[in-house]
């Protein structure tokens, strides 16, 4: 594939992940309606591994009926593979574990305050284990970034003591959502993109199981329409959204893709006006402008001519 293809595959990919990425906390406010927040996670995570299983099944018999059945020897599992594949999902499990978790002890401004300095996490160690540069353009934009973000969010921060556990844990599941891309993007040099979300989807859930059993009253819903947005939020949420968002890791950075992610809860929001009538400010705008000037400066600094450098073998 082309540079020029890369960079419109990998840009494509990382938009449709942001959008799609976008509705999930318009379907979670749904599904919250039946269950709690691990139940949530969990059902989320089985559906997504039964589809994205299915789908590689169907696949597989398809290819061997039409007679495209790759006959090239796949490279064996080893036990490197194993550990870091657990690792993603021991990464994926706490990230969302301790975020839902500061939800119950702290305010969703400070949760989401605090959670979104995920890119500084995943810049310092995209640094530090991947050799990744930090020049100062890119630096500026995400400081430009993280303080557009941080605009909105301070208007609610309460630095109290009855919220220093919550704050800490929403502050824990920034640095675990920064290794989780920092990991994929290490898996990558070997695995394809379906088969690192398989093996996160799976283990991931049975991970999670214990915890819904423990803290939540029902482990499946109870309505249709909860059903539907589950079912909805599995295959769009995590099969298109996060595999999308896998795959633009293939072209850009961990630390670069992170930071376009701050743009999540800002389209979230927009969203949220349309569906729910929620009100928008004018700060609101101002913010949406600030994050994406800081997201411009610091593609400018090359990240987009850095194509390919992390294809998959």
């Amino acid at each position: 594939m082309s540079t020029k293809s890369s960079a419109i595959w990998g840009s494509s990919s990382l938009a449709i992940a942001i959008f799609a990425l976008s509705f999930a906390p318009i379907l979670i406010r749904i599904i919250e309606n039946d269950l709690g927040p691990y139940g949530t996670i969990f059902n989320r995570l089985w559906i997504a591994s039964l589809a994205l299983g299915l789908g590689k099944v169907v696949k597989l018999l398809w290819d061997k009926h039409s007679g495209r059945l790759s006959t090239t020897a796949k490279k064996p599992y080893t036990f490197q593979d194993f550990f870091y594949l657990f690792l993603l999902a021991s990464s994926e499990s706490a990230f969302l574990v301790t975020w839902a978790w500061s939800l119950t002890k702290t305010s969703v401004a400070n949760s989401n305050l605090l959670h979104n300095t995920t890119p500084i996490f995943a810049a310092v160690g995209g640094w530090l284990l991947f050799s990744q540069s930090l020049n100062r353009r890119f630096i500026i934009g995400m400081i430009l970034a993280l303080g557009g973000t941080f605009v909105i969010g301070f208007q609610d921060f309460n630095l109290a003591r009855d919220t220093l556990i919550g704050d800490s844990a929403a502050l824990l599941s920034a640095f675990f959502d920064a290794g989780s891309l920092l990991i994929i993007e290490h898996l990558l040099v070997k695995f394809e993109t379906s088969t690192i979300l398989l093996w996160n989807f799976t283990l991931s859930s049975l991970l999670l199981l214990p915890c819904t059993l423990l803290f939540e009253d029902r482990l499946l819903p109870a309505s249709f329409s909860v059903w539907f947005a589950l079912i909805a939020l599995g295959l769009f949420g995590s099969i298109i959204g996060l595999g999308a968002l896998v795959y633009s890791l293939k072209q850009f950075s961990s630390s670069f893709v992170s930071l376009i992610l701050l743009l999540e809860p800002i389209i979230a929001a927009f969203l949220a006006w349309l569906i729910f009538a929620e009100e928008l400010s004018l700060l609101n705008g101002l913010m949406f402008i600030i994050v994406l000037s800081g997201i411009y400066l610091a593609q400018s600094d090359g990240e987009l001519d850095n194509i390919g450098s992390t294809e998959a073998t």
